[in-house]
């Protein structure tokens, strides 16, 4: 796992990349969530998607609730970023456009644009 610290609009973001799955499961969200606020100060997490399991994305699996739950219970912010294209779920489609509507939760198609929206989030 790599960390990157960054200051924008007088906020630190954390933008959190791996290889490996970081994410699988709310007990996974919330390790990484105590991992990342301790190391970083930072209540902003920005995750690509790479680290992020495939059932998250089918919200069948209810992966995707169990963990947004988890930034939006210990008041840290999330945005995951990558290429979504390849899901042609209209559900899905619909969470992510109602997602990005809000203010603690954002999926974005980039690093750049994920840390842009964490860093206007209040």
């Amino acid at each position: 796992m790599e960390t990157k610290i960054i200051e924008k609009n007088r906020q630190l973001i954390a933008s959190v990349s791996s290889d490996e799955l970081l994410i699988t499961d709310g007990q996974s969200a919330l390790d990484l969530i105590a991992s990342v606020v301790y190391d970083t100060d930072a209540l902003c997490i920005a995750v690509s998607k790479v680290a992020i399991t495939e059932g998250f994305f089918d919200l069948k699996t209810r992966i995707a609730g169990e963990v947004l739950q988890k930034f939006i219970n210990y008041g840290t912010k999330l945005a995951i970023y990558g290429n979504f294209s390849m899901y042609t779920s209209k559900a899905l489609a619909d969470f992510i456009y109602e997602r990005n509507k809000g203010r603690h939760i954002f999926f974005a198609a980039s690093e750049d644009e994920a840390v842009e929206r964490l860093a206007k989030a209040r």
